[in-house]
């Protein structure tokens, strides 16, 4: 069944994905319109406990964190994080691992890239259907952290701490390994896959042999399609290889539905309750319906740019290379040089230095290291999403605050911008405002 799904998957696909955006584009048939139209149906609707009336969007839980793709994903931008140290996490999850020591554990690393905590798994689910319990409520207290500007002007950051309150189903292992991550945008993924593994690998210097302190890795994550070891280019720690695994993984652990790819529910061992309530099917999305949500999520348009020949903002770019951004944030990549658009990403893996570290491995990602997330659409976050907060656990009140987290491999370009005047800081966050 996978072959199958990989077959169809590309029937559907507009042709010359590299050079097109979104559904705008001519050559686009009236079934990839269908196909563009009902992925987005099912990316919005929520889904339902089982049984229902509703039989094809019933299968909601047991277990969950959210009841459709859209609640984490508003106008296919980024997530919602707290905003205060009392507020839900709306759109903000909370991986979990153990070191892994066993076999079994070791074997685990292999194909899911860490080892599940025991009782609740690689994911804390925060709702349960029918009266079961959800594994237990997030938040986050912050410590400030002080510093200065070399012209004086004084900032304040956000230290986030993770607590866990209210675990329903025994306590965690104690060498339980955190990271919460705040839902990503979705502009232009269709464009990020098109990208041939060769010109990604060819931005990579694991070993610093240029001496330029930038070390970006690949990593390597299992495909579970195809079998096989591939180039991981999405999510935070780019754990996923492809759009399809990306959306299958998000639906098992985010709303608690099955797929070909992970056929079984989100439920541990420990979790008797979970395992004997009724499910939506088997699978519970089916083939055809997971492939129609991919194709949508792959032609998200990217946003526009705004105000290019703005003398700010042209200065501000010219700040931005000059800092050394761009050594990461790489503006576009040869299979896009004909779109109006880029993605200053190199979407590989930089050590961002022990402010940012979440101390929990992720297939070759170290607790310290990241993707780059792409820069795109980044200046609308605020009208897309209404809130200005970045980085994975969106600590970052705005884009400056971003900045001054870099450390490790980002560590001279952030000293770069301490050392800007105040006009320049601002031309340089006009700049990233225009992407």
């Amino acid at each position: 069944m996978q072959a199958t799904l990989a077959i169809t998957l590309g029937a559907l696909l507009l042709p010359g994905i590299a050079n097109s955006s979104s559904l705008s584009v001519a050559e686009g048939t009236p079934q990839q319109h269908e196909g563009f139209a009902i992925g987005g149906a099912f990316f919005q609707q929520p889904w339902v406990s089982s049984p229902a009336s509703t039989t094809a969007r019933d299968g909601l839980g047991p277990l969950f964190k959210a009841n459709s793709c859209i609640a984490c994903h508003v106008q296919h931008g980024r997530g919602h994080p707290p905003l205060t140290d009392t507020e839900n996490f709306l759109s903000t999850i909370v991986k979990l691992s153990i070191p892994a020591h066993s076999a079994a554990q070791q074997t685990a690393v292999k194909t899911l890239g860490i080892a599940p905590e025991p009782t609740y798994g690689d994911h804390l689910q925060t709702l349960g259907i029918k009266g079961l319990p959800g594994e237990g409520t997030p938040r986050f207290t912050y410590t400030e952290v002080h510093g200065q500007f070399k012209d004086g002007e004084t900032y304040t950051l956000l230290q986030p701490q993770l607590h866990i309150d209210g675990l329903n189903y025994g306590a965690l292992h104690p060498d339980t390994q955190f990271s919460p991550r705040v839902a990503p945008p979705l502009f232009g993924m269709g464009l990020l896959e098109s990208i041939p593994d060769a010109e990604i690998l060819a931005n990579a210097d694991p070993d610093d042999h240029n001496a330029d302190g930038i070390s970006g890795k690949p990593n390597q994550v299992w495909d579970i399609a195809t079998q096989q070891t591939k180039l991981g280019r999405f999510s935070w720690k780019a754990n996923q290889p492809s759009i399809l695994q990306q959306t299958a993984d998000a639906f098992r652990n985010d709303i608690g539905i099955t797929s070909i790819l992970f056929p079984e529910q989100p439920c541990t061992t420990a979790q008797t309750a979970c395992h004997a309530l009724p499910e939506g099917g088997k699978p519970e999305i089916p083939a055809n319906l997971l492939e129609t949500v991919v194709f949508h999520v792959a032609h998200q348009p990217v946003p526009s740019r705004r105000d290019t020949d703005d003398p700010q903002v042209i200065q501000g770019q010219k700040l931005f290379n000059q800092a050394g951004c761009v050594a990461c944030h790489t503006p576009t990549f040869p299979a896009l040089a004909n779109q109006p658009h880029q993605p200053y990403s190199d979407l590989l893996l930089h050590d961002m230095g022990e402010g940012l570290a979440d101390k929990r491995p992720d297939f070759a990602a170290s607790g310290n290291e990241w993707r780059t997330p792409p820069l795109w659409g980044i200046g609308l976050t605020e009208k897309l999403s209404g809130h200005t907060r970045f980085l994975h656990d969106g600590r970052a009140r705005n884009l400056l605050e971003a900045i001054l987290w870099h450390g490790g491999e980002a560590e001279a370009a952030k000293q770069h911008v301490l050392s800007m005047h105040k006009s320049e800081r601002e031309a340089l966050l006009r700049f990233l405002n225009s992407l």
